[in-house]
């Protein structure tokens, strides 16, 4: 008799501050399993390996069947934020002791910033810092050799301070790392044990504080990111033996565990970037590429653009006061959220939302656990649009009375009744979130009606509608399963690994030739990760950049080459397309020379296959789902609303506004004037009724 094959599985886990989630798929039928557990934030590994068993246990699935986990991680943004990285010595070149303390002089805020801006201490301190006798001048040829039994008596002076992370970073080492590599060995002969990150190989481009500042970065996560990967790690090769680890990078692709590890800066924003993967993932099952995505949860929203299918990136990551130079997902954050809180200044009498949060202790009023003041979820309850019947994460009680009584201190405040207060904090909050999605597409010269907008989160799908409003972006879409969506982006996103090379010429000194020469060596270079994790070569998938600037400029753009179309076209191609792209983004072109600064090669694994499952259509009368009627308050005004039980809808189901359909990790409000569409993977397809 044949044997059934057995079935395998790709696992995604997203960790959150409170939360974990994980999304199981069988890479055979594409049916997927989900689960949630509390997160753990002193091991984040010990909340992983609970949520797997959770997952199999209740779905009695074997996990040596699992063969991909991958894992979206905040362990090195939170390292960053709470300041418990690694204490780091740092080695510049002579005369460059204080590149740090230097830096660019910015200061955050309007024009009298500087009056209560403190700068935090910086992560490699001047104590920790020496200097090595060399120079190595802007073309990689050595001015003067490295002073060996100088620089070995510098650091030994260190032995007893305590560091746990090196970092090197010398001038010019972006043209030439050899002296970078001669200090590493040093290093590691005279400082034992001590981790060694040198700028040559975590991001060899020019702009020396920049680079200095990343790459000290990357010595400050990288024991944190190292011990926690290791130990994930030994634990999945004990109960899911064979299955790969692969962690998710900032820019949205995979890392391979040792590139993880060695360079945890690219982890910076590994959180954010699995919600956008997974909201561009659901969508193109529904034949959408081009979308706004809208993340709410309890404390912030992010907020990101997708054009034809690819994300917007940047070369920058921005955490706290660090800004590094490793490329992300152009993810927006704002501080508007479900526990935002409401209030009214005594001196200027007008309602604020936010930033402030309730956190989740004690949270909202209505979650009865101790907070007193008056949150947006608070006021969505108040307002009917999040029913008080409802059971939040399945057992969560709320208290509507609660609500009210906390939001009727923002009513006294601003003499109105509880509604209209309500209704108010509501459309300040959707006005931020706006506000942000601006960001991402106005002011970069795209028309957020072209765009689809996919609402998710804990309280995305409350405000995705009003927000669709705003935007004037339709449809707008709610996925299956929005509160796990970040799982959905970790387990279908690709290995991705890239090279980079500064490269400062002036267009009429190039030739077309080495430009495609520096690209395949650049092309060679990435593909090793990928290669070492057994992917095979003719799977692989490379696209290029190139970082163009007007010649005197400081400012760069990054442009998206196509070898054939570089071939047929070569730099007088580019140059127009830079043209283009500086006139979309300032309305403005110049008749001067380009100027190539670098050069880039970005590396790619085989898309995963998966696919959704589909559902056959049903009819559209939603009946069957309806599970009570209440009101909601929109607009100045009471509306008798429908509530749904989304487990219960089906394919070709309408949902005429106004509308409240209730799930375990999230509740949809459907507005009046609107109809939602459940499509045949389950999206709630949302669109203004005329």
């Amino acid at each position: 008799m044949p044997t059934t094959p057995r079935a395998t599985y790709r696992l995604g886990v997203d960790v959150g501050g409170t939360f974990t989630d994980l999304l199981l798929i069988d890479q055979g039928s594409g049916q997927t399993y989900s689960a949630k557990v509390p997160s753990t934030p002193a091991d984040s590994s010990v909340g992983v390996l609970n949520g797997i068993a959770k997952l199999c246990d209740r779905h009695g699935i074997d996990p040596t069947g699992i063969t991909h986990v991958m894992h979206g991680t905040t362990v090195a943004t939170n390292t960053v934020l709470e300041g418990k990285g690694a204490r780091v010595g740092l080695v510049t070149t002579r005369g460059y002791r204080q590149v740090l303390q230097i830096a660019r002089s910015y200061v955050p805020g309007g024009l009298g910033g500087w009056v209560i801006y403190n700068k935090k201490p910086l992560l490699a301190p001047l104590e920790l810092t020496v200097e090595a006798d060399e120079r190595i001048d802007a073309r990689g040829r050595v001015v003067r050799p490295l002073d060996e039994p100088a620089l070995r008596a510098s650091l030994s002076a260190l032995k007893d301070s305590g560091i746990e992370a090196m970092t090197v970073s010398l001038i010019n080492a972006y043209a030439n790392g050899d002296h970078e590599r001669q200090v590493r060995a040093i290093i590691e002969d005279v400082l034992p044990g001590v981790s060694v990150s040198i700028s040559s190989e975590v991001i060899p481009e020019m702009y020396e504080y920049e680079r200095t500042e990343t790459t000290v970065v990357n010595s400050y996560v990288r024991p944190v990111v190292s011990r926690y990967v290791r130990n994930l790690q030994t634990e999945i090769d004990r109960k899911m033996p064979g299955a790969r680890l692969q962690v998710l990078r900032s820019d949205g692709g995979l890392a391979a565990v040792d590139a993880a590890r060695d360079n945890p800066v690219q982890l910076l924003m590994s959180g954010p970037a699995g919600g956008v993967t997974g909201a561009l993932w659901i969508a193109r099952q529904s034949g959408f590429k081009n979308l706004l995505t809208f993340d709410m949860g309890g404390t912030s929203t992010d907020v990101a653009l997708i054009e034809n299918g690819i994300a917007q990136t940047r070369r920058e990551t921005r955490v706290a006061d660090v800004t590094v130079l490793a490329p992300s997902i152009d993810v927006r954050t704002v501080g508007a959220g479900g526990g935002s809180i409401a209030y009214v200044p005594d001196l200027t009498k007008a309602l604020r939302v936010g930033p402030q949060s309730a956190g989740a202790d004690p949270g909202p009023a209505a979650y009865c656990k101790g907070g007193e003041r008056p949150t947006v979820t608070d006021a969505n309850i108040v307002l009917g649009y999040l029913p008080f019947s409802a059971r939040l994460g399945g057992d969560m009680v709320i208290d509507r009375d609660l609500a009210v009584r906390a939001v009727k201190t923002v009513a006294d405040a601003l003499g109105r009744s509880v509604e209209e207060a309500a209704e108010g904090i509501i459309d300040i909050v959707n006005e931020n979130m706006f506000g942000a999605l601006r960001l991402v597409s106005i002011e970069q010269g795209h028309d957020p009606r072209d765009f689809a907008l996919v609402g998710f989160g804990g309280a995305g799908p409350l405000h995705a509608n009003a927000l669709g409003r705003l935007t004037g972006a339709w449809p707008v879409i709610i996925p299956p399963g929005p509160g796990v969506l970040c799982a959905y982006g970790d387990a279908t996103t690709r290995l991705r690994d890239e090279a980079s090379r500064t490269f400062i010429r002036r267009f009429p000194d190039i030739s077309d030739a080495e430009v495609l020469a520096v690209l395949d060596e650049l092309k060679a270079t990435a593909e090793r990760a990928l290669l070492a994790e057994g992917v095979a070569p003719d799977s692989l998938t490379v696209a290029y950049q190139l970082d163009v600037r007007y010649q005197g400029q400081g400012m760069r753009l990054s442009i998206d080459v196509n070898r054939a179309a570089f071939e047929r076209e070569g730099l007088a191609g580019v140059a127009r397309r830079f043209d283009d792209v500086h006139a979309q983004l300032y309305t403005f072109a110049l008749e001067a020379e380009h100027e190539l600064v670098s050069l880039r090669a970005i590396v790619q694994g085989p898309e995963t296959l998966i696919r959704a499952e589909r559902m056959e259509t049903d009819r559209a009368d939603p009946a069957a789902a309806e599970i009570d009627r209440s009101r909601i308050f929109v607009d100045g005004a009471w509306h008798e609303a429908r509530l749904f039980d989304r487990s219960r809808l089906r394919p070709g189901n309408l949902v005429p506004g106004p509308a409240v359909i209730s799930q375990m990790d999230t509740t949809t409000l459907i507005l009046p004037g609107h109809t939602g569409e459940v499509d045949t993977v389950g999206n709630i397809l949302i669109r203004p009724n005329s």
